[in-house]
């Protein structure tokens, strides 16, 4: 289900995530329900597709997952008004609905989420061409736990869980981290969206698996991180490990730490601030024009 946000202020398209069968799907009905820019249950993927006028477009894109503990998606206010604000810096912005974990709609809950991002960056990369999108300028960003899908799509990008016949890569070339969910260790992680993700019992290597600061390699692609330092949801020691992470590989990342925000960033820092000091790492790290 599609916000009238989306629908109606913006105009874009929502595309189903797959054609066919959807990977590891088991079939049951479709209770997603929507509340206020807020979706849950969703079982059935969809992006939606924002792009700037032809003359604004600068060739780099990014696919958005927003947050939601991985039993909610804050859809409105972490997917489609960020996806606008690209547009205005001239980037096309893909508004990614994940399946939420689920036992009863699919047969490995932790591989599901992860499956859609990476296919999501198949289908923007493959169809590059119709959206005028460079394909060596395909991020992906997230807020909250969809920054864990998002730091989990940039740090395994070598597994494949999605047929890809064209052997297309599914490596973002850059990842956008706000307060995000990295680590799912007991010191640091944040519990509820591990159990949302992985179950009430996982076994040590699945929380290894997807503990991202522990998967960072030499080829993990760049990371702008921002986070606050009051943050009582999502310790900022998430965005503080994989920034260490990622420098310990020679990865280049940027990492803004404000003092107050909370979680969320609902009164500060202004959308403006940070959203701008994003723009200009884009800049720095050549995705878009000076």
């Amino acid at each position: 289900m599609v916000s009238a946000f989306a629908m109606d202020c913006l105009a874009q398209t929502t595309l189903p995530l797959y054609n066919g069968k959807i990977p590891f799907a088991i079939e049951a009905a479709d209770e997603e329900t929507s509340l206020k820019g807020v979706v849950r249950n969703v079982s059935l993927p969809t992006m939606t597709v924002f792009l700037p006028p032809a003359e604004k477009s600068n060739g780099a894109a990014v696919i958005i997952c927003p947050g939601g503990g991985y039993g909610a998606l804050v859809m409105d206010r972490e997917g489609f008004r960020v996806a606008e604000a690209f547009n205005k810096m001239g980037v096309s912005a893909f508004v990614l609905k994940y399946r939420l974990p689920s036992d009863r709609t699919m047969e490995v809950r932790s591989i599901g989420p992860l499956q859609d991002a990476q296919q999501a960056i198949k289908v923007v990369r493959e169809r590059s061409r119709d959206w005028h999108v460079d394909p060596t300028k395909i991020g992906i960003m997230g807020f909250s736990a969809g920054g864990h899908l998002a730091a989990t799509a940039g740090t395994h990008f070598d597994s494949t869980f999605i047929n890809n016949p064209a052997k297309t890569s599914l490596r973002p070339d850059f990842m956008v981290l706000v307060y995000p969910v990295i680590s799912l260790l007991d010191k640091v992680g944040h519990k509820g969206s591990g159990m949302n993700l992985m179950g009430a019992s996982p076994s040590s290597e699945t929380v290894r698996y997807f503990s991202n600061e522990l998967q960072v390699t030499k080829s993990s692609p760049p990371a702008f991180l921002t986070h606050a330092g009051d943050d009582t949801v999502v310790s900022v020691e998430n965005s503080i490990q994989f920034y260490k992470s990622l420098k310990n590989n020679g990865i280049e990342a940027d990492l803004h730490i404000y003092a107050k925000g909370e979680h969320g960033y609902l009164k500060e820092p202004e959308f403006a601030e940070w959203f701008g000091r994003l723009g200009q790492w884009l800049r720095v790290i050549q995705m878009i024009p000076q």
